[in-house]
Order: structure tokens, then C-alpha cells, then sequence
């Protein structure tokens, strides 16, 4: 069920520019149950009501989700009539191997997507740094490490054609592994200097409260936590912004229902303008 701050903008007639959400759908799964119900998921990501939406965790063709398109599911939900997938890996879980990202698989495979009601006139992909080594990770709750190895990392860049204007939407999922996440951010922050402005940066960035905007010098929505989903009690998933925009909302975290994360959803106006009013 979704949390009903997820629709201020219709219950309170206030019109944002434009409301962007990012949410980790951990391929679709619910934690109550352990299941991927697709009708749950598509309800999760239309009761958003956002007009741009970052996903991360996102299954194509795999069992486990039913074989399912997630970001074509999640697209017709929303009523995104542009949207694309970046694997991020090919194969099956146990089975990874990384991807390049530059064209939307045929195979199985899982990544991030970018979505959007609106005409995106460029699409761009950005491969960030990936640790080759294993390391060590104490978890939460443990007292002993253990050796991971992360996966292959990728960003996801839009030029949105919004009623008030371009937007650059970038999204992305960063690395768990400590100091690692911020090596790839400020990889991303040279990848997006290119890009036009102003600029929204979104996705989990596995990295705590205001750590993303003194690393990147961009500002941040604001706070609220976002992960777990049940008693969150950190943020980790954020929107940066650059250039001539702002929020015209608080940022909220929507229990969506599914998900280990909340969805973050933000209203955003363009050139510093506040909301109109309908």
C-alpha cells in the first residue's frame, strides 16, 4: 500500500514542474511474503505519481521475477512512454558476469532503469570504476568480516524535455563497499560535467545522510530516511541537484508495500521557480 504523502501533489491541487522518485525495488520483492508479485509491483510504482522515476535492482527475464520485463512493467504502471534498462550484469544469480551497459539485453540480465511521461530527447550511459578485488565487509550485526565481491557499476543519464524545460536526470547504484562508493561519486561527478544543466542526480548511493552532497558539491533535496523499510533509521538513497532547479516539495519516503528501501519522491521546480498552483 502506498503511503498516501506519495499524492500531495493531487490531494492538495499544488502542481510541481516536475516530481522525480528513486526507489531500490530489490527485483520486485516483497519482504512480508519473499515473493515477486508483478501486479504489487506496477501498483508500487504508479501510486508514486512521479513523472521521472530511477529504479535499481531491476530483473530482466529472470525467474525469480516471473521472467518479467521489470522496467516495462514498471513503464506501462506509470505511463512512461520513454524509458530504458543498462544491465549491469548478464546471467542469473550465482551466474553474474558483468555487462557493458551500452545496449538493453537479450538475455537475462539485471541493472538499473530510467523512466519518464516525458520525451527524452538524449540518452547517455556512464561506466563507473569497479573494485576487482575481493574485500573485507563487517556487516551490521557482525562482528566477523567477510569477502565480497562487487558487481559491475553503471549511471544513466537523460535529457527529460519537461513543460518548464530540459532536465538531465542521472541515475545510478553505487557500490556497499566503503571508500569505494565515494571513489565511484566522484567519478560521476567528472562524467556529469558535461552534461547540460540544471541537473538531478538520483539513486541509492549506499552512502549515509550528508555525504553525497560534500562529496559532489551538489545540493541535496533534504533528509528523511529511507532505509529499512520498516523503522528506517538512515538515508542512503538521494536526489542531488545542480544548476537552475529546486525542490518545490519535502522529500518523503514512501513505504511502498515491497522493497527492503523506501522510494524517495521529491517535486521539483526549474529555474528556481516555486510550484504552480492549479
Amino acid at each position: 500500500m502506498v503511503h498516501d504523502d506519495a499524492r500531495v501533489r493531487r490531494t492538495t491541487g499544488r502542481i510541481a514542474d516536475v516530481r522525480l522518485a528513486t526507489f531500490n525495488i530489490l527485483h520486485g520483492r516483497g519482504l512480508s511474503d519473499g515473493k515477486v508479485d508483478l501486479d504489487r509491483f506496477a501498483g508500487a510504482v504508479g501510486g508514486l505519481d512521479a513523472d521521472v522515476v530511477a529504479l535499481q535492482e531491476v530483473d530482466r527475464d529472470q525467474p525469480r521475477s516471473h521472467q518479467a520485463d521489470l522496467t516495462a512493467v514498471a513503464a506501462e504502471a506509470m505511463g512512461a512512454t520513454h524509458h530504458r534498462f543498462v544491465a549491469t550484469l548478464h546471467g542469473h544469480p550465482g551466474t553474474w558476469t558483468a555487462a557493458t551497459g551500452e545496449d538493453q539485453p537479450n538475455a537475462a540480465a539485471y541493472g538499473i532503469a530510467l523512466l519518464s511521461r516525458y520525451p527524452v530527447s538524449t540518452w547517455r550511459v556512464l561506466t563507473l570504476p569497479t573494485l576487482r578485488r575481493r574485500v573485507p565487509i563487517v556487516h551490521r550485526g557482525s562482528r566477523r568480516p567477510s569477502l565480497v565481491q562487487d558487481e559491475q557499476r553503471a549511471a544513466l543519464a537523460a535529457v527529460v524535455e519537461t513543460p518548464e524545460g530540459p532536465l538531465t536526470v542521472v541515475a545510478t547504484h553505487l557500490t556497499f563497499i566503503t571508500g569505494w562508493n565515494v571513489v565511484q561519486l566522484r567519478h560521476l561527478v567528472r562524467a556529469c560535467h558535461a552534461l547540460p544543466r540544471p541537473l538531478a542526480v538520483t539513486g541509492d548511493l549506499n552512502l549515509e545522510g550528508a555525504t553525497p552532497q560534500r562529496v559532489t558539491g551538489w545540493r541535496s533535496v533534504g533528509r528523511v530516511n529511507t532505509f529499512p523499510v520498516s523503522v528506517p533509521d538512515r538515508q542512503i538513497d538521494h536526489v542531488l541537484l545542480d544548476g537552475p532547479v529546486a525542490p518545490s516539495s519535502e522529500p518523503v519516503a514512501v513505504d511502498t508495500g515491497m522493497s527492503d528501501h523506501r522510494a524517495l519522491v521529491v517535486d521539483l521546480a526549474l529555474d528556481g521557480r516555486p510550484a504552480r498552483r492549479a
